[in-house]
Formats: C-alpha cells, structure tokens, sequence
C-alpha cells in the first residue's frame, strides 16, 4: 500500500458496494476515509473537514458527478477530483478533464490502478499546498513591508513571488551577509530595505552606501570615523558608517567598483567585526549586517582581479538575483496601475483609467531602465494628464522603439548576445563622447573604473 501522511479522502458513490470496497482496499493508519451516498452529504463533509482528494462517480442522485466537480472547482479548489463511471463515454472523460478532474476510471475498475492513481494525485496535493503555503507568505510580507515603509513590492509573476518568499526567510536570519544583483533600476535598494524592515534589526539604523562615489582618500574616514585632528581639516570627531549602523544594516550599493586596495581593508574590517577609527589606537567592535549589491557578475570579475574572490564569499552567505522587467513582463500592468494610484495619491489627481493602447506598447518595450524607468514615465504622464484617463499622448511613446533600437547599435535585426549589446553601447558613448572615458562613463551611467575595465574586456581600441 502506498503512504502518505494525513491524506484525507472522500468517496462520494450512491452504491454501497463501491464505497466499502474502496474504503477497505484504502484502510491504512496514515489515511482518513470519508464516505457519502449523495451530494449534499459530500460537501456537508467538505464543508466540515480539509479533504484532499475526492472519488465521485458521474452518476449520482440531486445531480450530476460532473456538477458535483464543478462545485467543487468553484468552492473547494484545493481538492483533486478522480472521476469514476459505469459507462465508458468519451465525452464524460473529455469533459470531466476539461472541468479539472485529475483522472477518469470506468467501472468495474481494477482497485490497483485507483491505487496509483492516489499516488499520481498525490503530487498535485503536495505542490497546490507548497503553492498556497507561498501565496500565503506573499500576502503577508507584502502586508508587513507596506505597513514598515508606506509602500509595495509589487508583481504576481512566479519571479516576485519566489523573490517575497527568499526576503522572508533571510529577513528571519540574525547575521547573513546578502547579496542582491540585477540591472540598474530592478529594485536591489528596495529588496534591502524589506529585508532589513522585516527582521529584528528593524528598530535600529539602516545605512545606505554607494562604493562607487567614495573617493580612496576619505574611505577609511567614511567607513571607520575618525577623532578629533587625526588629519587637517579633521574639526570633531566623525561617526563612521560602520558604527552608525550599529546594531542594523550597512547596504552596499554598487560594491563591484570599489577598488581592489579598498577591498582589502574592507575585507579585514568584515572578519574580524571591529573598526579602528582614524586617528584612534581604541578598537571599537560592531554587531552590524552586511547587504552588498551589484549589476556585475562579481564571480567573473574576480577571475579576471577585478574583484577580490574572498570577499565575493563573505558578502555573498545568500545571493538574491533580481530578473529585469523585460523578463517577467506580466508585472508590467500591475506595476503601470500601482504607479498611477501612488502619483494620483500624492499629486491630487483623480486619473482612474489607462487607454489600453498604452499598455500593449509598453508591454512591446524592452525597458533597459526597468522599474525606475517605468515609474519614471507613470510620474511624468501623470503630470501632464489633465483629464481622469490616461493615454498615447501622455506619455511619448511613440518613438521609444526608435530611440531604445539607437542607444544599443541595434542593426536591423534584433540581437540577443548580451555581451555584443554591452560592446555595441560602449562602443556609442564612445564615439559620442569623442573617446573621452570621463564623459562616456556619465553617458552610461558607470564609474570611469567600471568602463575602464569593460573596455579591457571587450579589447576596445580608438
């Protein structure tokens, strides 16, 4: 006999022989057994305990076993349905499938292939219970995050819906250095903020820092403070960020274009959890958690000693990857209306309809800018709405297919090969900034170091 733990079925047959045979060839301490004659007896039993499975046969009194089915899709849709009958219509089974039955038997059936078939069935069981266990952890960290910061993670994609589930698992841990990557613009920031307004550290400080605009020269005095004239210009004594986040989280944005020199003392800092301020001998312990993030493969610059490999491993105990918008599209509407409600809310406006010709275009963009470039559209369109319905015009679509297909070198045909798009937008700033790395690396939003080094990558000459 098969085993499963608690596995609760119903057998739902107007003829006594059919109900006792199953039952009895089903007895097993790790089953429960219902049985009914009728319809209204079966959902009384539903009603009344967590059925897993249902047996019901298609002929029945009060009505049919395929109205039966369908009720049961309607009010009880956790429960899988196996179908029986006296007679072998292949209409019954089509339809029986089509209403969501999960298997179809003729009487006299053999009582060992209803037996695989609970086994079969089975599988469905298990995964419908982990998916309404993640739906419900979805709804409540939403539902905790919103009421900890005033607004959403949004999306129902299967990404956003594992992604709110990792959150709340790592939020739970004390310690765990994260490491969230993505494109620019997919929301890492946000994704720390959650973790850490989720977690016990919530109450104290969360300090943001983007390692791409800390000169080397003020890196020490920013992480570690310093006292009182431990250089010139040194006027009082400076908090550091390592001890103002004491006690919270220390995010790291953009921590692949800190330097390699820096990355060593920040490395030392992380394994032995203590900072000597500027100018001080005292050493001064920290109970903070790290939150790294990066839109760089940092496992693929460390192998070419961009970035340091044991520090990847010390900020990296959990990794979050952030899809971009392009690849979980269905969040696009979703998003589009989260937006639209939010600058309403905040601009006193009373916009409560989109032209749905806006959707189907920007479902067709790419959206290189991803969320941000989203919202960053929904806030200028709404500006613009003077009426209560959004449309074309408000927000300057029309030549986004143009414009997204120039800033990429697109030739005419669409090319998928990331590495080749990347080369391709250098190769653009490049020219526009008549080489000048500076002002290249402004045009695609890098640090010089970052274009320094894809340039040397991609073996980039004037």
């Amino acid at each position: 006999m098969i085993s499963v733990s608690n596995l609760r079925i119903l057998i739902l047959d107007d003829e006594q022989l059919v109900r006792d045979e199953l039952s009895e060839f089903l007895i097993d301490p790790n089953f429960q057994i219902f049985k009914a004659s009728t319809p209204s007896e079966a959902f009384e039993i539903m009603n009344r305990n967590e059925v897993h499975i249902a047996i019901v046969d298609v002929n029945l009194p009060e009505m049919s076993g395929l109205e039966v089915l369908e009720k049961i899709k309607k009010e009880h849709s956790e429960i899988e349905v196996i179908m029986i009958s006296g007679y072998s219509e292949m209409d019954s089974v089509i339809h029986s499938m089509r209403l969501g039955a999960s298997d179809f038997f003729t009487k006299p059936f053999r009582l060992r292939d209803v037996e695989h078939s609970i086994e079969r069935t089975k599988k469905f069981v298990n995964l419908n219970k982990s998916l309404q266990e993640v739906k419900r952890n979805y709804s409540i960290i939403s539902k905790e995050f919103y009421e900890a910061m005033g607004y959403e993670i949004v999306g129902e994609s299967r990404h956003m819906k594992n992604l709110i589930n990792l959150i709340g698992k790592v939020a739970k841990t004390e310690n765990t250095s994260v490491l969230i990557t993505g494109e620019s613009g997919t929301g890492k920031e946000l994704v720390a903020r959650a973790i850490h307004y989720l977690s016990s550290r919530k109450e104290n400080c969360f300090y943001a820092v983007n390692c791409s605009a800390i000169p080397e020269t003020l890196f020490e005095s920013e992480f570690f403070g310093h006292t009182k004239g431990a250089f010139t210009g040194a006027s009082d004594t400076k908090t550091g960020w390592f001890e103002a986040a004491n006690k919270g989280t220390l995010f790291l944005d953009e921590i692949g274009d800190m330097q390699l020199n820096l990355q060593t003392k920040f490395l030392r800092v992380l394994e032995d959890r203590k900072i000597r301020k500027v100018g001080s001998n005292i050493e001064i312990p920290f109970d903070t958690r790290i939150i790294a993030a990066t839109n760089q493969n940092l496992e693929e610059l460390s192998n070419e000693k961009g970035f340091r490999l044991d520090l990847y491993h010390r900020i990296s105990s959990f990794v979050i990857h952030l899809e971009p918008l392009r690849n979980r599209k269905e969040d696009i509407p979703l998003l589009l209306d989260y937006f639209v409600k939010y600058f309403n809310r905040i601009m006193a406006k009373n916009i409560n309809e989109v032209d749905e010709a806006v959707v189907r275009k920007l479902l067709a963009y790419e959206f290189p800018g991803n969320v941000r470039e989203l919202k960053n559209m929904v806030e200028r369109a709404v500006i613009i709405c003077d009426t209560n319905k959004l449309g074309l015009s408000n927000f300057q679509l029309n030549d986004i297919k143009e414009n997204y297909s120039d800033h990429y070198h697109y030739p005419s045909e669409e090319i998928l090969d990331l590495e080749l798009v990347e080369k391709n937008c250098i190769l653009k700033a490049l020219e526009r900034s008549n080489y000048n790395k500076s002002k290249a690396a402004d045009l695609l939003n890098i640090t010089w170091q970052s274009l320094d080094r894809r340039i040397k990558k991609y073996k980039i000459e004037k």
